[in-house]
C-alpha cells in the first residue's frame, strides 16, 4: 500500500451551507421550532465582528456566522455558527435554514 497523496485527499465538491444563506430567509432549530429569520450572513472568514465578547467574536469570525431577528417586542436576535447550519433549503421565494442545534443552545446578540 503506498502513501495517499495531497491529490487523494477529500476536497469539498459543495458549498459549506452558510455559503447558500441569504436574508430574509426562514430559521428553524433542530427541534423543527421556529427560530425567526435571517437579518446578515457572514462567511468563514470576515471582517465583520458581530456584537458579542472578543472571544466569541472570533470564533463567529472564523467560523462565518448568521445574525437572526427571533422578532418580538425586546431585542432576540440570536447567533448561529458557520458550523451549526445543518441544511438550507430553496424552496419557494424565501429558503429555511435548519440549524444543528437548539434555540436555547444560540449565543443572543449583546
Amino acid at each position: 500500500m503506498q502513501p495517499s497523496s495531497s491529490s487523494d485527499r477529500t476536497t469539498p465538491t459543495q458549498p459549506l451551507p452558510i455559503a447558500q444563506v441569504d436574508t430574509g430567509m426562514a430559521v428553524v432549530d433542530s427541534d423543527g421550532e421556529t427560530v425567526g429569520t435571517v437579518t446578515a450572513v457572514q462567511v468563514p472568514g470576515t471582517d465583520v465582528r458581530p456584537d458579542l465578547p472578543a472571544a466569541e467574536a472570533e470564533y463567529l469570525m472564523t467560523t462565518g456566522y448568521l445574525r437572526v431577528d427571533g422578532g418580538g417586542l425586546i431585542s432576540s436576535d440570536f447567533y448561529a455558527a458557520g458550523g451549526q447550519v445543518a441544511d438550507v433549503t430553496t424552496t419557494g421565494e424565501d429558503g429555511v435554514v435548519t440549524l444543528t442545534v437548539r434555540t436555547n443552545d444560540l449565543r443572543r446578540a449583546d
